[in-house]
C-alpha cells in the first residue's frame, strides 16, 4: 500500500485530556480540552486552543489566570460532562473537590492527579479559537501519583481524545526510551 491523500482536517495524536479552570462571574468552572500542549521549557509553559465561544474565554481574559487539571480515567464521565454542558447554565464546580494555590482565579481539582495553575502571557486569535499560552506559576500532585518526585503516566491513568471519531483512549504501554532508541542507528 502506498500513501494516499487525506483530508487536512486532521488531528496528532495523542491529544491528552483537560479540564481547563478559571473563575467566571466569580464562580470556579471547568471545561474539558482536548487541545493543550506544553510550548516551551524554560520557564515551563502550556497552550490550550478554545473555541472562541466557549463561557471559559471570558475568565481567562478577565482575570488573566487558569489552571489545567490532568484527570485520570476514573474522572471520564465528569470530564465529559464538562464538555456537553456549558458553564453559563450549569455549575459545574459542584463535581469536584476544588482548592486553590497562589492564583485566586485559577481553581484545581483535588481529584485529578495533576494541577497546574498559570498565568496568562499571550493569547492569540485564530479564526475559529482563541489560543491561550500560560506560564506554570505552581504545579500540585497527588503523592501516589509520582514515581521519584516526577508525575508517572501508568500511575496518572490520563486519557486521550481522537477526532473526528470522538473517542477517549486510555494511555498504552511504553515503546522505548527518549534520546536512546536511535542511538544504535549513530
Amino acid at each position: 500500500m502506498g500513501m494516499i491523500r487525506i483530508d487536512n482536517n486532521v488531528s496528532i495524536y495523542p491529544m491528552p485530556v483537560v479540564l481547563a479552570g478559571v473563575v467566571v462571574g466569580g464562580q470556579a468552572n471547568f471545561l474539558a480540552v482536548g487541545w493543550t500542549s506544553r510550548v516551551n521549557s524554560r520557564p515551563p509553559m502550556f497552550a490550550m486552543a478554545l473555541n472562541k465561544t466557549h463561557h471559559t474565554n471570558g475568565g481567562i481574559r478577565e482575570h488573566k489566570e487558569f489552571s489545567i487539571n490532568v484527570p485520570g480515567v476514573d474522572l471520564l464521565e465528569k470530564v465529559d460532562y464538562c464538555g456537553l454542558v456549558s458553564g453559563r447554565d450549569a455549575d459545574k464546580s459542584r463535581l469536584f473537590d476544588i482548592f486553590y494555590g497562589k492564583l485566586r482565579s485559577a481553581p484545581l481539582i483535588r481529584e485529578c492527579p495533576l494541577c497546574l495553575a498559570c498565568t496568562l502571557v499571550e493569547t492569540v486569535s485564530l479564526p475559529s479559537n482563541d489560543l491561550f499560552i500560560g506560564e506554570t506559576a505552581e504545579a500540585w500532585a497527588e503523592e501516589d501519583a509520582l514515581t521519584a518526585g516526577s508525575p508517572d503516566i501508568t500511575k496518572m491513568q490520563p486519557f486521550t481524545l481522537t477526532m473526528p471519531d470522538n473517542t477517549y483512549w486510555k494511555i498504552g504501554q511504553k515503546a522505548g526510551m527518549a534520546w536512546d532508541a536511535g542511538r544504535k542507528l549513530m
